[in-house]
């Protein structure tokens, strides 16, 4: 396995053999764990089903949970999703960015049955993070990423959390330090008529309503979550190994807390451990901050992690969704 640690502030960063060895890599048909700004990305060239296969082994996915294609820019998604006019709005005011556009895929797309789960629609996204647009450009691929971390487990965004997971199935591990949004991308479905909101992420409801100029609605009532129409909608996800416990209004001191705002906790100084998610209250800084805590928490020992209330609105939307599925029943 090739690690490449590399400081996205240099200028010469995409002109080493380290950038020729990953992209060689990905041609052949191996796996790159690669940074995003929302989180690290198991990246695999998304037209070759034998690639796309191997995502889906190391990570112990089921295959009917569509995978996010990443592009370099928005010309290059159009050649493989079908653009109308909220599509091109929505991607003029947010790409390069943490939102997936979910749209009818293209005939003539190349991008394989199997990352799309065989359905008619594939998953877009044009990421800020730099090193994925530089892979695809420079491979010419669209590249099927989805979080770096074994299928239902807490999402990485460190280099160390992938090693930790699938270290042994990764041809390249490409280390750009912690990612700055942390928390995956929002997908949003226009399908049909009307926008769907299928998995909230970094970029907030209100913000996407805005350019829209319209209320998202919800998953259509016929999604199952066994029979997901996007990434990110099984109910049980994101899981770590302690169980949790949501809207925790006190600690206990065999328990981890998962704390958020300058009130801490009634027995919160007693507790296993605990880790705020922003002191101030700040939503954006929790959510970089969730899956460290999570797995920080986990690392504890303990068998309860309680988290403390969130707010539900901007990009609280998005953190209490992956707090849920965390604590969903575990099949």
């Amino acid at each position: 396995m090739q690690r490449w640690t590399l400081d996205l502030d240099s200028s010469d960063w995409r002109n080493t053999p380290d950038a020729e060895s990953a992209c060689a890599a990905l041609l052949r048909g191996e796996l790159a764990a690669v940074p995003t700004e929302t989180v690290y990305g198991l990246a695999a060239d998304a037209t070759n089903g034998k690639a796309c296969a191997r995502i889906f082994e190391a990570k112990g996915r089921p295959q009917f949970n569509p995978l996010i294609s990443h592009l370099p820019s928005v010309e290059a998604a159009e050649m493989h999703g079908i653009f109308d006019a909220r599509a091109h709005a929505l991607a003029r005011a947010f790409w390069p960015g943490p939102l997936t556009l979910v749209l009818p895929k293209r005939e003539t797309s190349s991008i394989c049955d199997l990352a799309t789960a065989g359905l008619p629609s594939v998953a877009l996204r044009v990421p800020a993070g730099p090193v994925m647009r530089f892979l695809s450009e420079k491979t010419g691929r669209p590249l099927a990423a989805p979080s770096a971390n074994r299928s239902g487990r807490i999402s990485p965004t460190r280099a160390q959390d992938v090693l930790d997971d699938l270290g042994p199935s990764l041809g390249v591990v490409i280390d750009a330090g912690p990612c700055s949004v942390g928390i995956e991308s929002t997908i949003v479905g226009l399908v049909d008529d009307k926008p769907r909101l299928l998995r909230p992420g970094g970029l907030s409801r209100e913000d996407i309503e805005a350019v829209l100029g319209e209320p998202l609605e919800a998953a259509s009532a016929d999604t199952s979550p066994d029979q997901p129409s996007a990434p990110g909608m099984l109910s049980s996800h994101y899981a770590p190994n302690a169980a949790l416990v949501l809207n925790a209004s006190e600690a206990d001191r065999e328990d981890a807390l998962l704390s958020f705002g300058p009130e801490r906790l009634p027995g919160a100084e007693t507790a296993r451990a605990e880790f705020n998610l922003s002191p101030t209250g700040d939503l954006a800084e929790a959510a970089a901050n969730l899956f460290i805590a999570m797995r920080t928490l986990d690392a504890s020992g303990t068998r309860t992690i309680r988290a403390q209330v969130i707010p539900s609105f901007g990009l609280g939307e998005a953190i209490n969704d992956r707090l849920k599925r965390a604590a969903a029943p575990r099949g």
